[in-house]
Parts: C-alpha cells; sequence; structure tokens
C-alpha cells in the first residue's frame, strides 16, 4: 500500500527550463537544484516502446513537498510546449513494480515507465500511471531518495 505522507514532488512540464526557473522561484520563493541534463533518458511507454529522450529538469530543494521542473522535446512525454503546467504527483515507494501490477489491476493505466516492463528487471525505478479519474501519478523507488535529498541539500548549502 503506498503510504499518504509519500508524495513528494508535482511535475510541472515546462517550454523553457532556466525562464520557469525564473518566473516561479522568484514568485514562489523556490531555491533550485541545480539542473541536470540527461541527453538519452530511456521511457518506455506503451504506445512507443522504449525511447531515449533528451531530458531537462531541476526540483526545488525545501521539501518536504518539492516542485519538478521538465524540459523536454516537441512531441514527447515530457514536452510542454503545447500543453505546459502541472502533470503527474511524484510518490516514493518500496516496491514500483509490485505496487504498479497492483494499481493496473484496481483499473489505472501503465502510461510510462523507466523501462520495458518485460525486460530483465521490471520497470526501473519510475512508473508513471493514470487512474480512471486521469491525475498521472509517478512512482519512483524508495532507494534512490538519498541520490535526491543529496542533489537538494546541496543547493540549500550554497
Amino acid at each position: 500500500m503506498i503510504d499518504d505522507q509519500a508524495m513528494f514532488h508535482v511535475g510541472v512540464r515546462v517550454p523553457d527550463l532556466a525562464a520557469a526557473m525564473d518566473e516561479l522561484g522568484a514568485t514562489l520563493g523556490l531555491i533550485w537544484a541545480e539542473p541536470r541534463e540527461n541527453p538519452a533518458q530511456t521511457l518506455w511507454t506503451p504506445d512507443g516502446g522504449t525511447a531515449d529522450i533528451h531530458l531537462r529538469y531541476t526540483y526545488s530543494a525545501r521539501g518536504p513537498q518539492h516542485v519538478e521542473l521538465l524540459e523536454g522535446p516537441p512531441g514527447t512525454f515530457w514536452d510542454g510546449r503545447d500543453v505546459p503546467g502541472a502533470h503527474h504527483v511524484g510518490m516514493w515507494v518500496d516496491d514500483v513494480d509490485g505496487e504498479t501490477a497492483r494499481l493496473v489491476a484496481d483499473g489505472w493505466a501503465l502510461v510510462g515507465a523507466q523501462q520495458d516492463p518485460d525486460a530483465e528487471g521490471g520497470h526501473g525505478v519510475f512508473t508513471y500511471l493514470r487512474p480512471p479519474s486521469g491525475l498521472i501519478v509517478e512512482l519512483v523507488d524508495r532507494a534512490v531518495e538519498p541520490h535526491f535529498e543529496t542533489w537538494w541539500s546541496a543547493a540549500l548549502a550554497d
């Protein structure tokens, strides 16, 4: 079962990461972690299979709730050009594969994962699911939480 205290971020798709950081940081008083760029972020989707997507992203550094900004190329899962704004909420879980299977059995649709669910290692460290009501929920393996905490705390130490 997912703990109701496990929600840790709201993912926001943006067309321009730097502009969104400036706008939201100044307006909301957010301190941003150092932006990251992954030229080949792996994402599996039911319709598109596995693809490597150039992704730029950051998180607000103070928690417990964070704002995640994502800038992806046109036409991709994380593209914020056509429909910018809130995209998903992120939840820490201890068992991505198990929780994903439970939610799919409850009628949720699997809309994305770090890797092909049929591959060795299952879904990877994250999945995106959509319940019938429409909100996308990202399940993130709690094992990577220390990595995020280190990243966020570095921004607060400056």
